[in-house]
């Protein structure tokens, strides 16, 4: 064989590997525009979800809620009204997608919007806070003890993300890794005060 056909075969058999190559990872891909599936988007959490999944799983997550509870038929329009108030209201809405637009303010302006929003928020969660109050009132000794456990488990993620990554380790308001976590060693000391080492 002389030397061109054998350079010729090679850089055929190297075309159709790498040809070969490109193509499997595309068979493994979704279809362009398919969203994750229901499975998918529990696994990823309910900012994968669409809205109508997000809707379905938080529907599903309320009666899992409402079973371990173990509410009387007494207890059951206390719940209704407690599930409405914990519904998001338009507002809410309104103002995230307000949020949106804030690149097109001027500083004063971004400073009004954002106290308004801070404003809506907090008024939010009082209302909130006051359904929450007012559903645990009607609750049994051991009811409340489930609502507390479970709450915890299912609303108090931020809080415990908050105490993981802002303190809570043996009194060091610094967090882990002698202070070093995502922002730095904290707080410039004061004037005049000599530097940690």
């Amino acid at each position: 064989m002389t030397r061109f056909k054998i350079t010729q075969r090679l850089a055929c058999t190297a075309l159709a590997a790498a040809l070969a190559g490109m193509a499997i990872p595309s068979m493994a891909q979704p279809a362009p525009g398919a969203g994750p599936t229901a499975e998918q988007a529990q696994r990823q959490g309910p900012r994968a979800m669409t809205p109508e999944q997000r809707q379905q799983f938080m529907l599903q997550r309320a009666e899992a809620f409402k079973q371990k509870l173990q509410l009387t038929p007494a207890q059951e329009p206390a719940w209704n009204t407690f599930m409405q108030s914990m519904r998001p209201d338009a507002g809410s809405r309104k103002a995230w997608l307000e949020m949106k637009d804030m690149d097109k303010l001027t500083i004063p302006e971004r400073i009004d919007r954002m106290r308004a929003i801070r404003a809506q928020r907090a008024a939010e969660m009082d209302r909130r806070g006051d359904a929450v109050k007012a559903f645990y009132a009607t609750l049994t000794p051991a009811q409340q003890k489930t609502f507390d456990a479970e709450g915890t488990r299912m609303y108090g993620r931020r809080g415990a993300q908050w105490d993981r990554h802002m303190g809570d380790h043996k009194g060091d308001w610094r967090g882990p890794r002698n202070g070093m976590h995502r922002h730095g060693p904290g707080p410039m000391p004061a004037p005049g005060a000599p530097a940690a080492q």
